[in-house]
């Protein structure tokens, strides 16, 4: 960005522009999702206007690296804004700074700035975000497309070549997003685990310098772990391969072996219980399934797993039958 470029006049109050992010990764497989992402940006008929998609998925899975790719195809510039439980909706639009000269200084978001330079934004883990702050993109996400600054006191318009997605992983520390948000959230994408070839190339892309053996003996670890219903992603195995190189490198005249530095890794990255898989699913499995049984008498007093809980001796002469 140029330095005339770092500023943009509205209402008479100058926006001081945030940096783009960088779009230098690439995108390895499900090539039908990143087309069904780029469709959703065009429009067909200068009374169309673009969709705002939500891209769904485990930790991990490439949901930012999807939309960077799709930015990348586009030819405009990309700003990621990072969601958390604490983001209020200043944080989303303009947030007043004391500048040196005593004088306040009003910074564009990285969401405001793609707005006003006709870029991509991308609301990462959308869902942490609470529902003052989605009320604020309200107008921005209907036929408006527009939000309107408090402190600075005006309204902003987007660019027409302006684009959103959100990312939204499904874990326990996600707000319940309101309705009306997710009727302009639309359409879902979802990100599903890549097949062997495709994790296969994801590691080689990110760990060129990689052993050959290191990234099959990971790329099969993931893959038992993805036919086990396992969230383990391809991000963990990059992971537990860096920080196995690492250890192997570490001491060269007493290198610790390969098996045993993956073993290592696989317990630092991941804990010890992911050294059994197929006892990490049965756990899961059960904890997924006592979540949606009716609470009994004996849990009040017993652990699910305590061989004296009433229940526990029940299903297990079912299950001798």
């Amino acid at each position: 960005m140029s330095a005339g470029d770092k500023t943009r006049e509205i209402g008479g109050v100058t926006l001081h522009l945030a940096e783009p992010a960088s779009t230098d990764l690439g995108w390895i497989g499900q090539d039908e999702v990143l087309r069904q992402l780029s469709a959703c940006w065009l429009t067909v008929d200068p009374r169309d206007r673009p969709l705002s998609p939500r891209l769904v998925g485990p930790p991990g899975i490439g949901k930012t690296t999807l939309a960077t790719a799709a930015a990348k195809l586009r030819g405009r510039p990309l700003y990621i804004s990072q969601c958390t439980a604490d983001t209020r909706p200043e944080d989303l639009i303009v947030t007043p700074v004391l500048a040196e000269s005593g004088k306040i200084a009003y910074h564009a978001s990285p969401l405001v700035t793609a707005m006003l330079t006709g870029g991509v934004c991308v609301l990462d883990e959308g869902n942490r975000m609470n529902e003052k702050s989605w009320a604020s993109l309200a107008p921005l996400l209907d036929h408006r497309r527009y939000v309107e600054s408090i402190v600075a006191g005006i309204t902003i318009p987007a660019d027409p070549e302006f684009r959103v997605c959100v990312t939204m992983n499904e874990d326990e520390s996600t707000y319940e997003v309101p309705d009306y948000i997710l009727s302009r959230l639309q359409p879902t994408l979802e990100l599903g685990f890549p097949d062997r070839d495709d994790e296969m190339a994801i590691l080689q892309y990110h760990l060129p310098f990689a052993e050959p053996e290191l990234l099959a003996i990971t790329v099969e670890f993931l893959q038992e772990a993805h036919a086990l219903k396992l969230d383990f992603s391809p991000r963990d195995g990059i992971n537990i391969v860096r920080f196995a190189l690492k250890r192997m490198a570490q001491d060269r005249e007493h290198p610790l072996g390969r098996d045993a530095a993956w073993r290592e890794a696989l317990s630092k990255v991941l804990g010890d219980e992911a050294a059994d898989l197929d006892a990490l699913s049965r756990r899961k499995r059960r904890a997924q399934e006592s979540a949606h049984a009716p609470f009994g008498l004996g849990d009040l007093f017993f652990d699910p797993d305590d061989p004296l809980h009433p229940d526990l001796q029940e299903d297990d002469e079912e299950d001798e039958d």
